[in-house]
């Protein structure tokens, strides 16, 4: 765990243009504009258009502003196309590019470019037919991961760990899944489970190389305390930074010479299962991470505005950053972490967010809107609220200081996990153990 230091002089004002598909980047468009520099922010998908409404400016037509940019910031996959063109033309971007699209999109295409890098991987078969699935596994009995490719991974709740050491049950959410989920999953990928400590490891890339520290992160991926209930996408992280440790060397790091023949400036993460006997990747997030932009946001004490500036013009942006841990806590209402706009107009449309205490320090907005007298409402319909952060010399100085400012959030029906962080006791003396870190 260290500090970055040194790097490039700040830059001067600059005008930064935050795309995004559903309007998950606007607090750090925020976190830029407060530091002096021009923003302005698109969202695409229309049911979401009110988020951030109120924290920066908004545009209905992003292209329209490209030509007044310095700087254009993707938050998502599916502008890799897009970004690659411009970045030809001679325009600074940071996020996307086709290659790491399909990275994270294409589970087969992803492990088998860290394969051919000289990552070790864990055994995986694709299907696009459950029967053939449903044999595969007969004939192989073993435990085993469901993973959709393609648009379905997004449904996180379609992630299914067997438990069985003979398969059983993933023949049966195999079956339940063929009558269910057949027209939205295409293609899905059955990997061999390896038991371990589910550890990520991330850095941002300017196109040449990686810029450091780089981030350790630990997901807290259930609903419910102790990884229970249905798979939320993220409740929670705990992470820290840290100089390039053999969790990097092992994995991310074999990737540079491929993401830098693709220009590929942003930040991209991979997930990973560690044990005594190796480190195996799981899978890419070719993008910024959500809630891990806003952990890093604690964590990081450079502006942001110049180290994107920075990172998209090829620069060495080395971020200065906090010793220690950081954690966040993400509040969720009803019907986070599934689709119901039903739901959402019954229980928490527009609800007033209320703070107990005038104090903002580590609160940052999800789907959030704020009113012309200052105050936040929910916006949007996914529930996804609000992200907390905490920091500290240990572990759980980070966590207590995180809760103490969930204490403060009052929010109709909110919701939230009350251990984030805990794993470390154990996860951490693990790889220590191991020496990966």
């Amino acid at each position: 765990m260290v500090n970055g230091s040194g790097g490039p002089a700040p830059q001067p004002k600059c005008k930064f243009l935050f795309v995004s598909l559903e309007g998950l980047i606007h607090d750090l468009a925020w976190q830029v504009q407060k530091e002096g520099h021009d923003v302005r922010y698109y969202i695409k998908a229309a049911d979401q258009k009110d988020v951030g409404d109120g924290f920066v400016p908004k545009t209905d037509d992003w292209k329209e502003q490209k030509d007044w940019a310095d700087v254009i910031v993707f938050d998502d996959i599916g502008f890799g196309e897009e970004a690659d063109r411009l970045r030809k033309s001679g325009k600074l971007v940071v996020g996307g590019s086709v290659y790491t699209d399909r990275l994270e999109d294409d589970r087969e295409f992803g492990q088998s470019e860290l394969k051919e890098a000289g990552v070790t991987t864990l055994a995986r078969h694709n299907f696009s037919d459950f029967d053939e699935a449903v044999s595969f596994v007969k004939e192989n009995p073993g435990r085993y991961v469901i993973k959709p490719s393609g648009a379905a991974q997004n449904e996180k709740e379609l992630l299914f760990i067997g438990q069985e050491e003979d398969g059983n049950d993933i023949i049966d959410v195999l079956e339940h899944y063929k009558k269910a989920w057949s027209k939205k999953i295409k293609q899905f990928q059955i990997q061999k489970f390896a038991h371990g400590v589910e550890v990520g490891v991330s850095a941002f890339f300017n196109g040449y190389e990686f810029m450091f520290p780089v981030h350790v992160t630990f997901e807290h991926k259930r609903m419910f305390p102790g990884e229970i209930g249905p798979n939320t996408g993220e409740m929670g992280t705990s992470a820290f930074f840290s100089n390039p440790n053999k969790l990097f060397e092992y994995t991310l790091a074999k990737m540079r010479d491929r993401l830098a023949a693709c220009r590929y400036v942003g930040y991209i993460d991979l997930n990973c299962i560690a044990n005594a006997r190796g480190v195996y990747p799981l899978e890419f997030t070719a993008r910024f991470g959500y809630p891990t932009i806003h952990l890093q946001m604690e964590g990081v004490t450079s502006g942001w505005g110049d180290f994107l500036y920075q990172l998209a013009s090829g620069q060495k942006a080395e971020l200065k950053t906090k010793n220690g841990f950081q954690i966040c806590v993400v509040i969720a209402v009803p019907p986070f972490p599934f689709e119901d706009p039903a739901a959402f107009k019954k229980y928490s449309e527009d609800a007033t967010i209320l703070f107990k205490k005038p104090s903002r320090e580590g609160v940052h907005p999800g789907d959030v809107k704020v009113d012309a007298d200052g105050d936040w409402h929910l916006a949007g319909n996914s529930g996804y609220a609000l992200i907390i952060t905490g920091s500290g010399t240990t572990m759980e100085d980070a966590r207590k200081q995180a809760y103490s400012r969930v204490e403060n959030i009052m929010i109709p029906n909110m919701f939230y996990r009350t251990d984030i962080g805990e794993r470390w006791r154990t996860d951490g003396d693990k790889l220590l153990t191991w020496d990966y870190l």
